[in-house]
């Protein structure tokens, strides 16, 4: 009966997932190539621990990525098993995992178990301070590059007194010294940031044993997703809690190791057999997602690494289509080429907009795109903007939040004393902060003191006073409403939803509405997490990342960064901006690791792709306030040319050189103002505005304006050499370029 059961359960894989998924004791790797099916091994693995080993749910952790992936893993396991009671198996990201751990024993190292969790922009507000503090000029070491070195030395697990002891630069120096007071004002703040969430569960297990140890009797089952991307501190901590039981099995690929730049190492999982010998290794090498023309051509580049484990990924899937290669004249074609491929490929297989994908490796790449695909109707959602709860108007209304949660919090302090006006300067706020420090108490109870502080008018110090009563009413009132009641009362005090209906402007309408989309957010919030508070609440906004906020059901076509198109698929991928020096990046030139890290975010990108495949490099791109002349990636001079469709531009040297200053200044005004899209094509020629196109004469140029129609269909072209002129389309003789 029990394997007939079994049986059932594992129906469907292939032999060597079977085999993983039904692997019970021991260290075992689980080698998924891309597209291999390796989300549902990791599902009915531990669906078979939990229905034919006997594993009860609650000795299962399970470690994701992203937010949108726990919950995709946790949905499919119900499905499997049944509905499981919310808290008894845990699947999560570290960061949240991590989160959960120190909820409940913070305390142990110096926190109360309601501490905040620091976005990235309360993270620099804090480092700036720091500077402040010790009267350092943020021009000469920025905030974003001192917090860049901290977060990496955390995630390498280096303490601000490890830090110091290898400084050896005025800058690292700098650095230690703003480390190790950040890290007091975070204390003093009851804050931890993202990092320190991964950091401080380890620092506990090593305070506290027993702590440690009661987790490692609990988890008797590890699973890791993505274990190529672990970073040292996220090693330890997976360490530390497998020693016990050694029943840890990871998942992942070496060729998609993508995060070096944040303190990923590749090694982890290179060297999983020696950490844990007699490790099982399971190979998933038949991918399911690609035809043989994409997964081919993503192959002969990845190949070329030689930090790899050799594998031969391979498919059943139909040959397919030649992988497009489009060579074009400057970015703003690109664009274009992207808008008229996607129109083509609906008209040839009416799919939808939902169904294509645009990569590519900066978040600067975006803004050319966006525009092509607004002026030409076609919906997108960009992944990576700004997101949701990064809005101005949120922040404020989340700080508020936070403080009512928080006292000690003096970020959120300093947002808010002065929002909406109480007309509290910043001198008067530097006196609160000069008291508070004398007194050792938090912001907010100085406000509530201000009386005491003479230097400060009258008017201003009760003005203190009120906002001080108004956080310690709602404080008191916490854990009698729910989330939802007390942040609408909140918001309703303070006046903003009438303050922005008096302003009247279209910014302060959008703005209204983001407050109450924020309100009906913290309402669905509650509704969903029966026992969830407004605690809680902030935790999941804190934690929420860019493809989390991802609405995927939307009809539209997605832009995204290669590094956020990680562990998803679409039927039509473009890859764009090939060009050495942006893909590879500049600094990869530096040495060969970063190198081949951008060899295996360019396979992570092909590899996304089911049914079709573009890449695209332009001859000149703008970028920093400048064209400049590229030549192509190296990375497409990797790819086998059987496995091919060129569509060049003719972009011979003599074009390139053809690249005047005249050429660059008239590109420089045209750099803001892409023309709307509109298909005119005559007589087999595909026109539309804004393509780029070739005269016998006045050569290359944009087409920037259409009068008429038919057989006297005019067109005006701004030449990059001659000017504007004014064409009859049907005696042109114009050749489309892009």
């Amino acid at each position: 009966m029990e394997e007939r059961e079994k049986d059932d359960l594992l129906a469907g894989l292939n032999p060597v997932q079977k085999t993983a998924a039904a692997h019970l004791d021991g260290p075992l790797l689980i080698h998924a190539g891309a597209g291999s099916g390796k989300t549902r091994v990791l599902t009915h693995r531990v669906a078979h621990l939990i229905q034919s080993a006997g594993v009860k749910p609650w000795e299962i952790l399970a470690v994701t990525f992203t937010n949108k992936a726990a919950a995709e893993m946790k949905e499919r396991i119900q499905a499997l098993v049944g509905d499981l009671p919310k808290h008894d198996i845990w699947i999560g990201t570290f960061h949240s995992i991590s989160a959960r751990i120190l909820r409940v024993d913070a305390d142990k190292i110096g926190y109360q178990s309601n501490f905040l969790i620091f976005d990235r922009d309360d993270q620099i507000r804090a480092i700036k301070s720091v500077l402040k503090e010790f009267h350092i000029a943020d021009k000469e070491y920025t905030p974003d590059r001192i917090h860049n070195s901290i977060s990496k030395a955390k995630n390498a697990f280096m303490s601000a007194g490890d830090f110091q002891k290898q400084a050896n630069s005025a800058f690292e120096e700098t650095v230690a010294l703003v480390y190790a007071q950040y890290q007091k004002q975070l204390k003093q703040n009851n804050a931890m940031d993202f990092d320190d969430l991964l950091v401080n569960p380890i620092y506990l297990f090593e305070a506290e044993p027993a702590v440690l140890q009661r987790y490692q009797k609990r988890f008797r089952y590890i699973l890791v997703d993505e274990y190529q991307d672990t970073n040292r501190t996220q090693y330890l901590f997976l360490n530390k809690l497998a020693s016990l039981h050694k029943n840890l099995c990871v998942v992942g690929d070496d060729d998609q190791s993508i995060y070096r730049w944040r303190g990923a190492d590749v090694k982890n999982i290179l060297n999983i057999e020696k950490d844990y010998p007699g490790c099982a290794i399971f190979r998933l090498d038949q991918n399911y997602r690609s035809t043989k023309n994409i997964l081919d051509a993503a192959n002969s580049v990845v190949k070329n690494n030689v930090t790899r484990r050799e594998k031969a990924l391979w498919t059943d899937n139909e040959r397919g289509d030649k992988v497009v290669l489009a060579e074009l004249p400057d970015h703003l074609s690109e664009a274009m080429f992207v808008v008229v491929s996607v129109k083509k490929e609906l008209q040839q297989h009416a799919g939808n907009f939902s169904d294509f994908v645009v990569l590519y490796r900066t978040n600067a790449q975006s803004r050319v795109l966006e525009d092509a695909f607004r002026n030409a109707g076609i919906p997108y959602n960009i992944v990576g903007g700004l997101r949701f709860y990064e809005r101005k108007e949120i922040k404020d209304i989340l700080a508020y939040l936070r403080l009512i949660c928080n006292p000690s919090d003096f970020i959120s302090f300093k947002r808010v004393i002065n929002f909406p006006l109480r007309g509290i300067g910043e001198s008067s706020v530097k006196k609160i902060e000069a008291f508070a420090n004398e007194q050792q108490i938090s912001r907010l109870a100085a406000a509530g003191r201000a009386e005491e502080i003479t230097e400060i008018s009258p008017r201003i110090r009760e003005n203190f006073r009120k906002f001080h009563a108004m956080i310690e009413k709602y404080a008191s009132l916490k854990d009698q409403f729910s989330a939802g009641e007390l942040a609408r009362v909140v918001v309703d005090e303070i006046g903003i939803l009438r303050n922005l209906k008096e302003i009247g402007t279209e910014e302060a309408f959008i703005r209204s509405e983001n407050i109450k989309e924020l309100l009906s957010a913290i309402v669905n919030f509650g509704q969903r997490n029966a026992e969830g508070g407004l605690e809680q609440f902030l935790e999941e906004v804190a934690l929420v990342a860019d493809v989390d906020s991802w609405d995927d059901r939307t009809n539209a076509v997605t832009l995204m960064t290669l590094h956020s198109a990680k562990g998803l698929e679409f039927p039509v991928v473009f890859v764009t901006g090939l060009e050495e020096g942006l893909f590879p990046l500049t600094r990869t030139f530096i040495s060969d690791e970063e190198l081949e890290e951008e060899r295996r975010l360019f396979y992570v990108g092909a590899t996304r792709a089911e049914r079709k495949l573009h890449l695209s490099w332009a001859a000149t791109r703008f970028r920093f306030g400048e064209h400049f002349q590229n030549l192509p990636s190296r990375f497409l001079g990797e790819i086998d040319e059987k496995l091919l469709e060129r569509k060049s531009a003719n972009i011979s040297a003599g074009t390139r050189r053809g690249l005047t200053s005249s050429r660059r200044n008239q590109r420089n005004r045209d750099e803001d103002r892409m023309p709307a899209y509109e298909d005119f094509s005559q007589d087999g020629t595909e026109l539309y505005l804004g393509c780029e196109v070739k005269h016998a004469t006045f050569g290359l140029g944009k087409v920037i304006r259409k009068d008429g129609g038919g057989e006297t269909m005019k067109i005006t072209v701004r030449f990059y050499e001659a000017g504007e002129k004014r064409l009859l389309v049907k005696y042109a003789n114009l050749e489309v370029i892009a």
